[in-house]
């Protein structure tokens, strides 16, 4: 029988700790860094309003009652 050759693993290399230069403390990596262009003044706000919220709480995704809240913060009354 021939004898299979198994290439050696890379090591681990654990990057959730480390901070660089691409990624600054406090900032969080963004797939869409340009998609607010196109929207108007007020979506706009409210967008960046929203992406301020994200990054302050480290959330990724938000729920209506956070949502409200930063509509709220923005001057919405009912």
């Amino acid at each position: 029988m021939a004898s299979i050759l198994v290439p050696a693993s890379p090591t681990f290399v654990e990057r959730r700790s480390t901070r660089t230069s691409s990624n600054p403390e406090g900032q969080e990596r963004r797939q869409f860094t340009n998609s607010h262009q196109e929207l108007s003044a007020d979506a706009s706000e409210l967008a960046n309003a929203i992406d301020q919220y994200k990054l302050q709480h480290r959330r990724r995704f938000i729920n209506f009652e956070e949502m409200l809240a930063i509509f709220k913060t923005l001057g919405y009354s009912r």
